[in-house]
């Protein structure tokens, strides 16, 4: 009896682990919540994040199946404490400010200083300006957001949550970018069984990446942080 052909094994999707912060209310789990779910909820409908919630999202990237996790902390002081754990073995940082709001533009220092104590400066950052759809009460000009974003050396584009524009865009742009930077996915050596099941560093090369196999999304409850 002739042997049956074995199928051709898939390749392991890459885990890219992703952190959204800046200030409250700037809209980071509404972009979020679109990028993964494609909806939209009024802000006053929403509540802000208490503590971190995430999500899972998977995604073909230059040929590359992608496994997301995306990770969406509050942005109110008293949880600070709570989040900082959470940059740990974060390959992607997105930072938000609001368009309409010139103190959550002026506070992207602070975040910075954050990433430069818990992250690798080889970690991808991208600047995203949101709710471009209140233009009529726009505080900060394109220009300022792009010209801050280049001399922090990170990537930037505008985006609405409530328009879609620019969401899907933001998260692609930081996604590629990792992938051009092997060093923050590429396993150093052989990946060990602990590693593919989930053990230890995982696939990604890098502590506390997320593996995880179930594609469903976990609320937290969060929406307008």
């Amino acid at each position: 009896m002739a042997p049956t052909d074995k199928p051709p094994t898939q390749p392991m999707p890459i885990n890219c682990k992703l952190l959204l912060i800046g200030n409250s209310s700037v809209g980071k789990s509404s972009l979020l919540l679109r990028f993964s779910d494609e909806q939209w909820l009024p802000e006053d409908e929403s509540s802000a994040t208490i503590g971190v919630d995430f999500r899972v999202h998977k995604m073909n990237v230059k040929g590359k199946k992608v496994k997301l996790s995306i990770w969406d902390t509050a942005g109110q002081e008293r949880f600070r404490t709570i989040t900082s754990s959470y940059y740990r073995g974060a390959q992607g940082i997105i930072l938000v400010y609001d368009v309409s709001n010139k103190e959550s533009f002026d506070a992207l220092p602070r975040w910075y200083s954050e990433l430069e104590t818990y992250v690798s400066p080889s970690v991808v950052k991208i600047v995203v300006g949101n709710k471009v759809d209140k233009e009529f009460s726009r505080q900060v000009p394109t220009a300022s957001g792009a010209a801050f974003a280049e001399r922090m050396d990170s990537l930037f584009i505008e985006a609405s949550a409530k328009t879609a524009v620019g969401v899907r865009e933001a998260f692609q742009e930081v996604v590629e970018k990792i992938l051009d930077t092997p060093e923050l996915w590429a396993p150093a050596g052989p990946v060990s069984k602990q590693a593919l099941s989930g053990g230890g560093p995982g696939p990604s090369g890098m502590p506390g990446s997320v593996d995880l196999s179930d594609t469903q999304t976990v609320d937290g409850g969060g929406c307008s942080c």
